[in-house]
């Protein structure tokens, strides 16, 4: 009854799974949008954080970097302002925690259904070999139910099942440039931003380096 059952299906051919493979390209084509959207939104104004950075740097305290920053939005915006909000009570050490755990929140949000495509990629071909051989099981079927134009039947058969694997390649091969160049990008805004904290964290060192020292002890 299993035997029967399996082939069964197998004889429903590669018609599903070209279906499935045309939903698995519309699904990453989807999701490379929407993340193509979502890092464009999500931006930090870069003329107006060189504007704040250039006069922090040129002697600026941090409590008027930080307004200038508040009034920007977009991921690094968000990194930043999570330190400096701590840097007045707990220093430089408090704001290098803030700064890298928002990056590491922020970065689970940029990478949010990258792994579906990863996983198109990396499966699409095994799909598409999977509706092959699918079609050439119903190929052989037919041709053992029906003799007459055998070798004309199994040849289209097989030839309808073969172009499974190159749909499946089709998917595949966009799919893993797709997802390279995003987690590409989403890396390189990483870093970036990991830059600019680093140099937020040393101004705010230059600006008090003795703000962790601990205190003297008093005497009775």
């Amino acid at each position: 009854m299993l035997q029967d059952g399996m082939l069964a299906f197998a004889l429903l051919g590669a018609d599903w799974v070209l279906w499935l493979l045309v939903f698995m390209s519309v699904l990453v084509v989807a999701i490379s949008f929407e993340r193509a959207l979502y890092f464009v939104r999500d931006a930090t104004d870069r003329r107006g954080l060189q504007t704040a950075f250039d006069e922090y740097l040129d002697g600026g305290r941090s409590e008027h970097f930080r307004d200038q920053i508040d009034k920007l939005k977009g991921y690094q915006a968000r990194v930043l302002t999570s330190g400096l909000q701590l840097a007045p009570h707990g220093g430089s050490k408090a704001a290098e925690k803030a700064m890298a755990s928002t990056i590491t929140a922020e970065k689970v949000r940029m990478e949010r259904g990258l792994s579906v495509i990863a996983t198109v990629g990396s499966n699409a071909p095994f799909v598409g070999l999977f509706g092959t051989v699918l079609g050439i099981i119903k190929a052989f079927h037919d041709l053992a139910v029906n003799t007459t134009e055998a070798s004309e039947a199994v040849m289209a058969g097989i030839s309808e099942a073969l172009v499974a694997t190159a749909v499946g390649l089709m998917v595949a091969i966009p799919a893993v440039v797709l997802y390279n160049s995003l987690i590409r990008f989403v890396r390189a805004r990483q870093s970036r931003t990991e830059s600019l904290a680093n140099l937020v964290l040393a101004c705010i060192d230059t600006e008090d380096p003795t703000e962790h020292d601990p205190a003297p002890a008093h005497g009775k």
